[in-house]
C-alpha cells in the first residue's frame, strides 16, 4: 500500500476542543472573561491549559475560583469581540506580538450578561447553556525539558463544585443527565469555529453503560431538588466495581 501520509510540524495543535469562557475575579474585584479552547474533563475534574502570563491564570492562582462557561455553536459573535483582548493593563510581550489589546469591561464589549454564582465569587455568563462553578486544586508546569520555556504554559486542575445547565438540555426521564442530541457546543479547530452535526456518526457501544455507574469513580455529589447536597444512595453506587478491581484495595 502506498504511503498516504507526510510529515509536518504544526505551530499549534488545536485538533478540535470545546470553547470555554472562564470567569475569574480581578484584584480590584471586577470580573474578567477569558476565552480558551485548551480544556478537557475527566470525571468531575477539568484540566485547563493556560499561559502563566494570562490574566485568567493570574486571577486563578490568587483566588482559586472560577466559572467555566460553555457557549453553544451559535455564540461566536459574542466571543469574537473579546477573543484578542486581555484583562491585564500591562499587556505581556507575547500578547502584544499576537495583536492583543487591553479591555477593562469584557461584558460591555462582548454583549454578554453576568449572573451571580452560588458557591464562588466570579459570576456566571447568562447566555451560556452550561456553567460550571469550579475551584483550583493544583497546577503543573509544562515544557520542563526546555529551560527557556519552562513555566510558560501550565496545566491547571479544576474541581467542579456545581453545574448549571439550561433546562432544555436535560435528558427526559433523568435527573442528572444532559441530552447529547440537544447539546451543541462551540468547537475550535485550528483557530476556526465549528459546531457538531445534529446526527450521530454511528451509535456508540459505550452508551450501553448506565451513566450513573461512573458516579462511584467520580465521587460526585447529587444536588437534590431542594438544593441540598446529598450523597448518592448505595444502590446507585453499586456498579460492580470495588477497590480491589481498581487496584486500590484499602485492606493492603
Amino acid at each position: 500500500m502506498a504511503d498516504t501520509h507526510s510529515i509536518i510540524t504544526p505551530a499549534i495543535m488545536y485538533w478540535g476542543t470545546p470553547v470555554v469562557l472562564i470567569m475569574t475575579e480581578n484584584e480590584e474585584g471586577t470580573a474578567n472573561i477569558g476565552p480558551i479552547s485548551s480544556a478537557w474533563w475527566l470525571g468531575h475534574r477539568c484540566v485547563l491549559g493556560l499561559a502563566s502570563v494570562s490574566q485568567t491564570t493570574i486571577n486563578l492562582m490568587r483566588t482559586k475560583q472560577c466559572v467555566l462557561n460553555l457557549p453553544s455553536d451559535d455564540m461566536g459573535h459574542y466571543i469574537n469581540p473579546i477573543a484578542k483582548t486581555t484583562g491585564a493593563p500591562d499587556i505581556p510581550p507575547v500578547k502584544q506580538m499576537l495583536g492583543y489589546e487591553y479591555c477593562k469591561d469584557k461584558f460591555a464589549r462582548s454583549g454578554l450578561t453576568p449572573r451571580a454564582s452560588d458557591l464562588v465569587r466570579p459570576p456566571r455568563i447568562a447566555e451560556c447553556p452550561v456553567q460550571m462553578e469550579a475551584e483550583l486544586m493544583g497546577s503543573t508546569e509544562l515544557m520542563s525539558d526546555m529551560p527557556d520555556r519552562k513555566g510558560f504554559l501550565l496545566a491547571l486542575e479544576m474541581k467542579i463544585l456545581r453545574t448549571h445547565v439550561r433546562k432544555d438540555l436535560r435528558l427526559a426521564g433523568h435527573t442528572n443527565r444532559v441530552d447529547p442530541d440537544r447539546w451543541r457546543p462551540l468547537i475550535m479547530s485550528f483557530q476556526q469555529f465549528y459546531g457538531l452535526t445534529p446526527q450521530r456518526s454511528v451509535e456508540s457501544s459505550l452508551a450501553t453503560i448506565e451513566e450513573e455507574k461512573y458516579r462511584m469513580l467520580t465521587r460526585s455529589d447529587v444536588v437534590s431538588q431542594g438544593g441540598d447536597m446529598d450523597r448518592v444512595g448505595s444502590e446507585e453506587m453499586d456498579s460492580g466495581i470495588d477497590e480491589r478491581s481498581m487496584g486500590t484495595d484499602s485492606s493492603k
